[in-house]
């Protein structure tokens, strides 16, 4: 497999540059001095739909020909990427569907509605979901967009690290959580080429640790029942996103979820911005693991910022 090069990733900037926000760097004094640490949070919580989701989805939907986009494009995704996608669609003036499981929240399957997708339900297995898909795209043509096991959605994915990159200087360390990959894996090919000083350490739950064990074990080792706060993560690593993990990621940490719902309410308090708790498991294995990172500059991506308010894990 031939991993994206610099010039791709430059190029997805400059493709998507008038279509996604440019997202803010903020900086919190109170949480340096609690982690003994420089830290500077890419706000993607802060981009459209509510998540880094949405640079990947647009990047790809940017390159498809005239007669692919007519067809319409179609994912399955419980959340941020079936969002992306359908906006993405609905700015190019094409058809989404969307397969969703039947336990996916209502307030995602709405905002997918909102943005004029169309909604498969299945059960919530990811051998229905594929299966469903698979009828889909075979009734409609549509084209198939991966949530993250696709080159073009990681190099859209990788423009979140590149801006920070480009703000923030001489970065020792970039945290982002890992889910199937495509942030990660984006954002440590961001590092190595435009901040090759810069080691990545991807961040996961440790009820949901299938990429730390697969990168400890240089094989995928799928997720099986995984069980936490961060719903975001709950997916296991693609095909393309774990070579690039294994060669340019330094190691990955797991955190259990209260540090992770601690990490996430600190953000609330602290910086006053709403993020999920997959967004807050980067600040969490940092805090876990503080010595780690003492007085170094460390970046931090806040992948999303989609959530239930009437299912907070604490009281707002």
């Amino acid at each position: 497999m031939s991993f994206p090069k610099a010039e791709d990733i430059l190029a997805a900037s400059q493709r998507i540059a008038s279509l996604v926000h440019h997202t803010p760097v903020l900086t919190s004094i109170s949480i340096d001095k609690m982690v003994g640490a420089k830290l500077f949070f890419k706000c993607e919580n802060l981009q459209k739909v509510g998540a880094f989701k949405y640079r990947g989805a647009t990047n790809t939907l940017l390159q498809l020909s005239p007669a692919q986009l007519k067809q319409g494009v179609a994912t399955h995704s419980s959340g941020n990427h079936a969002q992306a996608l359908a906006l993405a669609a609905q700015l190019h003036d094409t058809a989404a569907y969307i397969v969703m499981p039947s336990n996916a929240s209502e307030s995602k399957k709405e905002a997918v509605l909102g943005y004029g997708a169309k909604i498969i339900e299945c059960e919530p297995t990811l051998d229905a979901r594929e299966t469903t898909l698979k009828q889909i795209v075979a009734e409609t043509k549509a084209h198939f967009i991966h949530p993250y096991n696709d080159i073009k959605v990681i190099e859209g994915q990788a423009t979140a690290a590149k801006e920070l990159i480009d703000e923030i200087p001489q970065l020792d360390y970039l945290l982002a959580p890992v889910g199937g990959g495509g942030l990660l894996s984006g954002s440590a090919l961001s590092a190595y080429y435009f901040s090759p000083s810069t080691k990545v350490i991807g961040t996961e739950p440790t009820g949901a640790d299938d990429a730390y064990r697969s990168f400890n074990s240089d094989i995928i080792i799928s997720s099986i029942n995984p069980k936490t706060i961060a719903d975001g993560l709950l997916t296991s690593l693609g095909t393309k996103t774990f070579p690039i993990i294994q060669k340019h990621v330094s190691q990955i940490l797991t955190v259990d979820d209260d540090m992770i719902v601690e990490a996430m309410r600190l953000i609330w308090q602290r910086m006053k911005i709403i993020v999920e708790a997959s967004a807050a498991v980067p600040l969490a294995a940092l805090m876990q693991n503080a010595h780690l990172f003492k007085g170094k500059r460390v970046g931090i991506v806040l992948s999303g910022g989609n959530i239930d308010l009437n299912r907070l894990p604490f009281k707002a």
